[in-house]
């Protein structure tokens, strides 16, 4: 899901490459057509916007075409710096990161749920940005706080319900390369089909929380040091 650029898009492109059968989605149906045009193993396409009150279903629609499901990839998510608060950038940031992120990975637990058989793996990317606020990226960064909560709390929920077939993964990435950065002048970039790459393997693997690369490994573990009342007196901006 969010396939049509950036992360998601190469990890598609990656997971094609090592042999998976793929399906992609997003809301350009000409960008998901253009890469499946070159990648043989992506098999399916379906024109998914995660804001739509339809779009579950349109997820149901894209499993069937592909015969079955055993990961599901959440890579659709938008983000502003906006320190000026405008109510639009705000809201509609919510909207994508935290009702639209909700929405599809209810659609595929309840899914892998139904199907016991199958080893299910939901990952879904967050961000580093979710774990400490950022002032110029308020509703950005409170959405990825929430998706790194809401998937432990599904991690949880498997326990709850002694559900042994569901594999969680939160995919923390610093900063990639992507349309999304455009408008800042980021620190320590990262190539994103390096990432792609990282995610892959080490997603494979079994890793349940996945921080791109080392050095954010490194910065994250540092600024979780940092006492609150200290944080919210640094002018932190890009």
């Amino acid at each position: 899901m969010g396939a049509t650029s950036g992360i998601g898009m190469r990890v598609a492109v990656e997971l094609a490459e090592r042999g998976w059968a793929v399906g992609i989605a997003g809301r350009r149906q000409n960008l998901l057509d253009e890469t499946a045009a070159r990648h043989p193993n992506i098999i399916a396409t379906q024109c998914i916007d995660i804001t739509a009150d339809d779009a579950a279903h349109e997820l149901m629609a894209l499993v069937e075409k592909m015969g079955g499901m055993d990961l599901y990839f959440h890579s659709s998510g938008i983000g502003y710096q906006n320190p000026s608060l405008d109510v639009q950038k705000e809201l509609s940031t919510l909207q994508t990161n935290v009702v639209g992120f909700s929405r599809m990975l209810i659609a595929a637990f309840e899914y892998f749920c139904r199907h016991p058989e199958r080893t299910g793996h939901i990952a879904a990317i967050s961000s580093i940005a979710g774990t400490k606020g950022l002032g110029a990226a308020p509703a950005y960064s409170s959405s990825k706080r929430f998706c790194n909560h809401y998937l432990e709390c599904l991690s949880q929920l498997c326990a709850i319900r002694r559900i042994g077939h569901i594999r969680i993964h939160d995919i923390r990435p610093g900063f990639v390369r992507t349309a999304l950065l455009a408008e800042g002048k980021y620190p320590l970039q990262l190539d994103p089909d390096k990432v792609a790459r990282n995610i892959v393997k080490r997603m494979l693997k079994g890793e349940s929380i996945i921080t791109v690369d080392w050095r954010y490994r490194l910065l994250v573990g540092a600024w979780l040091l940092i006492p609150r009342w200290i944080w919210i007196k640094m002018r932190i901006s890009s």
